[in-house]
């Protein structure tokens, strides 16, 4: 049996460059989509998140305006029926790594706040890494890829082919301007190879074990892609 670990951001904000607080989390689709998708093929999904912390769905992917009423809906049906999951999440600290498959890590800007300098999210990737086992981060997911480094603070994905959500998106998004740090831009400083598609456009990179999506349309391609590598 396939055994899946989702790693979602225990925040509910996004601390801005001024310093003020915006509201964030988990992006509904991204975890939606591919657990949904997980699932439906057989495999066993588990979630972990920084101290057991439920996760916050952000409410910026609840917004039909910005998402669909359709789509809302099903997001929220499909979270009513993973209640006692989401309710108690495994604490990524405890998580062994060896015991999963795949580990998977949707966005929302909460990995930004952090995932990305979490040394437990780090350890798990590192872990992973080691057994070349699919790491598969979507959207702003992919921060958490920044606290992975060896013991002299090499970062362990420097020279992978990767895509993640664009600077160019998070312009049209209206975040850049107050953003602490871009991640896009973050990964290419740190020697990431970035690629990226169209806008909004359903994109998705693999290097070896590694799979990345750019943003939420790339959350069921990536998923599937995860399913395809697996098998």
């Amino acid at each position: 049996m396939t055994n899946i670990l989702i790693v979602l951001s225990a925040t509910d904000t996004w601390t801005r460059a001024d310093g003020s607080a915006y509201e964030s989390g988990v992006w509904a689709e991204e975890f939606v989509v591919m657990d949904e998708t997980f699932r439906q093929a057989g495999a066993t999904v588990d979630i972990a998140t920084p101290g057991g912390v439920r996760a916050t769905i952000d409410q910026h992917s609840m917004d039909p305006g910005t998402v669909g009423k359709e789509n809302v809906d099903h997001f929220r049906t499909y979270l009513q029926s993973v209640e006692d999951r989401m309710a108690k999440p495994l604490v990524l600290a405890d998580v062994v790594t060896s015991r999963y498959d795949a580990i998977v890590i949707p966005g929302g800007h909460g990995p930004v706040e952090d995932l990305y300098k979490d040394a437990d999210m780090g350890r798990v990737l590192t872990e992973a890494e080691s057994t070349s086992k699919i790491i598969a981060p979507v959207c702003h997911g992919q921060a958490a890829l920044l606290a992975a480094k060896d013991n002299d603070g090499k970062w362990l994905f420097a020279g992978r082919r990767m895509t993640a959500f664009s600077d160019e998106e998070e312009v049209e998004l209206g975040t850049a301007d107050n953003a602490p740090w871009l991640l896009a831009d973050t990964l290419r400083k740190a020697g990431a190879t970035y690629d990226k598609g169209p806008n909004w456009g359903a994109f998705i990179v693999r290097d070896g074990n590694l799979l990345t999506g750019q943003n939420p349309a790339s959350s069921k391609p990536l998923a599937e892609a995860v399913i395809a590598a697996l098998n």
